[in-house]
């Protein structure tokens, strides 16, 4: 099973209904790890030395730090975009197909958007 860090400002909703799905999952967020108030490239960095795939609403920037990293050949666990208007069961679901199915490793350098 993946291992996920929540961005600063993820809908908590949708955290608690993975927990409620899933309690056994590995999730940690920003605010637990000491990263509020962090810019893109930090919270990066701490995913990728944690292997964690990281869950955003973030569409306007983290995408372009997550690929420069790749660019420049650092590793990038994943990074899951999540749209903010979509329906929040369907977003759980998707999450957790992706977090139960995926192997470690499967989704390095890439980016996720949900819903499919």
């Amino acid at each position: 099973m993946l291992k996920l860090l929540i961005d600063e400002n993820f809908d908590n909703t949708i955290i608690r209904g993975l927990f409620r799905r899933n309690p056994t999952l590995d999730i940690v967020r920003v605010q637990d790890v000491g990263l509020s108030g962090k810019d893109d490239p930090t919270i990066l960095e701490w995913a990728a030395q944690e292997e964690r795939i990281l869950l955003t609403h973030d569409v306007a920037t983290i995408t372009r730090y997550a690929y420069d990293r790749v660019r420049q050949g650092q590793s990038m666990p994943g990074v899951i975009e999540i749209s903010t208007d979509a329906p929040i069961g369907q977003v759980i679901e998707d999450v957790l197909v992706l977090v139960e199915c995926s192997q470690a490793g499967e989704l390095e350098g890439q980016i996720q958007y949900l819903p499919w």
